[in-house]
């Protein structure tokens, strides 16, 4: 099973209900319903085809973390959630971003 025909960009969401939220943007998978019945989610103004319907996102926690693991094996969700989260949370300092990785932090 292919996941991408092309150059993609992954992503880890961190919000309350980020499974949730994302799939609600993303529209149904089913790219004719999504340009009828949601033509504004990201499917209904980008899907070609059911198989080709321009994103993807976990469906479950579990699911997320299997594909966070696969796409980002150096991320430490632990670390993330008892070190880092509260700082991004409270904006209290400046995101940068690591070409080189393609990466954000602090």
């Amino acid at each position: 099973m292919f996941m991408s025909s092309g150059p993609i960009w992954t992503h880890v969401l961190a919000r309350d209900n980020a499974i949730q939220h994302w799939r609600q943007m993303m529209g149904p998978t089913k790219t004719y319903q999504a340009q009828y019945s949601f033509p504004d989610s990201i499917r209904g103004q980008f899907g070609l085809t059911d198989t080709r319907n321009s994103t993807h996102g976990s469906d479950s926690e579990k699911a997320a973390t299997q594909e966070i693991h696969f796409f980002f094996p150096e991320f430490d969700m632990n670390k993330w959630l008892t070190e880092e989260e509260n700082t991004y949370r409270t904006r209290t300092s400046v995101l940068k971003f690591c070409e080189e990785r393609h990466v954000h932090f602090i």
